[in-house]
Formats: structure tokens, C-alpha cells, sequence
């Protein structure tokens, strides 16, 4: 399995200067690489190959006047450049060909010099974590880092980042073996919840315990949108304007940083506190669509579930993902009716009641119905797990739904429910 671990950097003033050279080089690399390609397309001519644009882009280049100026910089980084050029055109063959899962994607286009910039070292450049704790990159030096932890084993490859206010990180990529942070496994059966996202609350869990949302965009949106016109009124080139670019993109930093760290703490306090964590599978691009885009992408669902995956099987917790049709929220979880409210009006209504007497709160019931369908699926599909309980989970006739207003049963909705559940022990990355 393979980790990524972030550190601060302090390079000094000629440290930055050769970084700086470094960024630039692998940009224009990048670039002569796509122009090359989308040249060799307009012409007719065969589609070169790394190879070729290595010796042509990198080789030959160093010799002309032009190009002197890459020999200044290490090669690894220049085939890295390389390498990611390739990478971004199989992808974009494979999405036109359907052979790439998700959204399809765009030829790679030219880059452009902006607030973050990024190089790559792999271990052919000999980097190196010297005793003194600093980091020694080639035709750059040796580079002060704040180091917040001890890496687990060698680093196999080195990104460095220059962020837009001006930080400089390293990002290391170490292996490390699976199962080797696991947690120890939880007795308690009841030890196991299912979340249900949301905009009003972030998350409300088992037993009604709910997360409230921080909103960290919301709050400094004022103070953001301030800044932003101050910059608007700057001269474009001026130093003012560049002091008014620094102070905006501190302001887009400090929300960022602010998110992912309260992220980090409630992924690791759920599967801390879980052997089990059940959760709907949101369409997160789709509700980023909609009129409620800006609280969406605010709330981070997407980053919370990625985390939550990761993390539940870096630590060897079952997680199961219940299908997005699941209809959660109007199951009521008493009785088993599709009894609560649909369409975009049932989205304001908070609590509703069910034929059966039962009164529901909106999502503490999704919640419910969440859990025992995770439950559902553990028990019928991995009868091995540590939860599973082996017996119906889900209220009234199993695997059906009750709808009261044709009287009769009725299947889930577009198949029921898919699930990702990994046995003790294996990684679902």
C-alpha cells in the first residue's frame, strides 16, 4: 500500500531561485511535449512515442541556444514532465475509447504559470533524508524541512509544491505493508453506524448523535469577497496587486487547511469508535450541480467519503456503500412502508409520521435504514465478517418494501443496493 506524507519546507533565497528554474523547465517540457503531439495529429505523422520526445525534447534541446538552459536542471524532473504528458494522453485515449471509468476527459492542455507549481523526484535523482533531518534534492541542495512525524520506511519518490501564498512542501510516497495499521477489533456488535449526510447537519450517526456542520466557507466568505475587490481595483502588474493576490489566496488557504483538518479528526473518530460505518452513496458532481451547489462544495462530501474509505481500510473496518436509490429517507424503519415524503418538496420537511404511529425524524431514520441495509448486505454477501449478524435486518418481508398506496410489495428501487464490503484484513484502495 502506498501512503503519502507531507512536510513543510524552508529553502533559502538561492534554494527558491533553483526551484523556481526547476518549475519552469518541467512546465516547458510539458508544454513542447503536447505541442509536439497535437502537431504530429494536424500533420498526419506517426504518434511519437517517449522515447522519441525525450531524445528531441531533452537531449537535443540542451544542445541549442534556446534550450541551454535545461541542463541546469536535473533530467529527472524533465522526464518526469514527460511521463505525466503521457499519462494525461492515455487517459484521454482511453476515456474517448470508453475503456476509463468515470466522467470523460479532455486532451491535456498547455500549462500556464500559476500560484501552484510542482516538480517530481524519483529515486533514479538520488534524493535523499540526510541525519540531520534535511531533505538534499539534486542541483537544488540541501533543504530545510519541519518534520511532524518519522517516515515508516524509504520514500520512492519526492513531489516538491509550491503553493499560491508561497509555501513550499514536500510530499513524500512511502510503502508500507498492509495491515500494519490496523485496529484492534471492537467486541461490542453494536459497535457499528451508519451516516447520513446533509446539508443542515453534516452528519447524524447512530443514536441520533449528530455533526454539525462548520461551515468554513460561509464564514469567511465576507472577508474573501472584501479582499477579492480590493484586488479587482489593483493596476495588473503592480506590487499592490501581487500584496492583494497574497492576501486573497491566504484567505482560500486558511479555508482549505481549516476543512481538511476537521475532516481528518471526525474520520478518524468514527472508525475509532466503529467496527462497522455504513453510508449512502452520494452522486456528489450532481448535488454540486444544483441550486445548493456553493453549501455542497463547502460541506466536502466528496473528501469526507474518500477519507472515510481510505481510512476504514487502512485500518481494517468494513465499509460498505449503500446504493444512492435506496429510499432511506421515506422508509419508515418501524413498520418498513414507503411512507415518507418524496419529490423536491418532501426536501423541507425535517419529521413526518408514519401510518403506524411512529413519528420520524428525517435523517435520525435514514440513519436507521442506512445501517440495517449495510447490516443486510454484510450478513448476506460476507456471512464471514466480524458483524454479520446472519439474520433479516431490514422491517416487514425480507428484501421487499412495502408500499401502502398500491397495497401490495415492491422491489427497491434500480436493482437495491451495491455494496464495496472488504473482508478483515484487505484494503478496499
Amino acid at each position: 500500500m502506498l501512503l503519502r506524507y507531507r512536510f513543510r519546507l524552508y529553502p533559502t533565497m538561492p534554494q527558491r531561485v533553483s526551484l523556481a528554474r526547476a518549475f519552469g523547465s518541467a512546465r516547458v517540457v510539458f508544454n513542447d511535449a503536447v505541442a509536439a503531439r497535437k502537431h504530429a495529429h494536424a500533420e498526419g505523422l506517426p504518434y511519437p512515442t517517449m522515447a522519441v520526445l525525450s531524445k528531441q525534447l531533452i537531449t537535443e534541446a540542451k544542445r541549442t541556444p534556446g534550450r541551454s538552459w535545461l541542463g541546469e536542471v536535473s533530467a529527472v524532473v524533465l522526464q518526469q514532465a514527460l511521463s505525466d504528458c503521457d499519462r494525461a494522453w492515455k487517459n484521454f485515449f482511453a476515456s474517448v475509447k470508453g475503456e476509463r471509468a468515470g466522467t470523460r476527459v479532455g486532451p491535456p492542455r498547455f500549462k500556464r504559470r500559476n500560484g501552484t507549481q510542482s516538480i517530481r523526484f524519483t529515486r533514479n535523482a538520488r534524493f535523499a533524508v540526510l541525519g540531520n533531518g534535511r531533505l538534499r534534492l539534486p542541483k537544488i541542495g540541501e533543504v530545510k524541512v519541519a518534520w511532524s512525524r518519522a517516515l515508516p520506511s524509504e520514500p520512492s519518490s519526492v513531489a516538491v509544491i509550491k503553493c499560491p501564498t508561497g509555501k513550499y512542501y514536500a510530499s513524500f510516497v512511502v510503502a508500507v505493508d498492509e495491515g500494519a495499521d490496523f485496529l484492534e477489533p471492537l467486541g461490542d456488535p453494536e459497535a457499528e453506524t451508519g451516516i447520513d449526510l446533509g446539508l443542515k447537519d453534516f452528519a447524524v450517526l447512530r443514536g441520533g448523535r449528530v455533526i454539525e456542520s462548520p461551515r468554513f466557507f460561509r464564514r469567511l466568505e465576507r472577508r474573501l469577497g472584501k479582499a477579492q475587490r480590493v484586488l479587482a481595483r489593483k493596476a495588473q502588474g503592480s506590487v499592490n496587486r501581487a500584496k492583494a493576490r497574497l492576501r486573497v489566496a491566504k484567505i482560500h488557504e486558511k479555508i482549505r487547511d481549516t476543512r481538511s483538518d476537521w475532516v481528518d479528526k471526525q474520520v478518524k473518530a468514527i472508525v475509532r469508535e466503529n467496527q462497522a460505518v455504513y453510508v449512502e452513496d452520494l452522486n456528489v458532481k450532481g448535488l454540486s450541480r444544483g441550486r445548493a451547489a456553493k453549501s455542497v462544495h463547502d460541506a466536502a462530501f466528496g473528501m469526507f467519503l474518500a477519507r472515510l474509505e481510505s481510512k476504514a481500510a487502512r485500518s481494517g473496518r468494513t465499509f460498505v456503500k449503500i446504493d444512492r436509490f435506496f429510499p432511506s429517507t421515506r422508509l419508515c424503519s418501524v413498520c418498513g412502508v414507503l411512507a415518507g415524503p418524496s419529490g423536491l418538496e418532501g426536501l423541507k420537511v425535517r419529521s413526518w409520521a408514519c401510518g403506524c404511529g411512529a413519528v420520524h425524524d428525517r435523517d435520525v431514520n435514514a440513519e436507521v435504514n442506512t445501517r440495517r441495509e449495510g447490516s443486510r448486505i454484510v450478513a448476506g454477501g460476507h456471512p464471514d465478517t466480524r458483524n454479520a449478524s446472519g439474520g433479516d435486518v431490514r422491517p416487514g418481508t425480507p428484501g421487499r418494501l412495502r408500499n401502502p398506496r398500491e397495497g401490495k410489495n415492491e422491489e427497491p428501487a434500480r436493482g437495491g443496493a451495491v455494496s464495496t464490503v472488504p473482508k478483515p484484513g484487505v484494503s478496499v484502495l
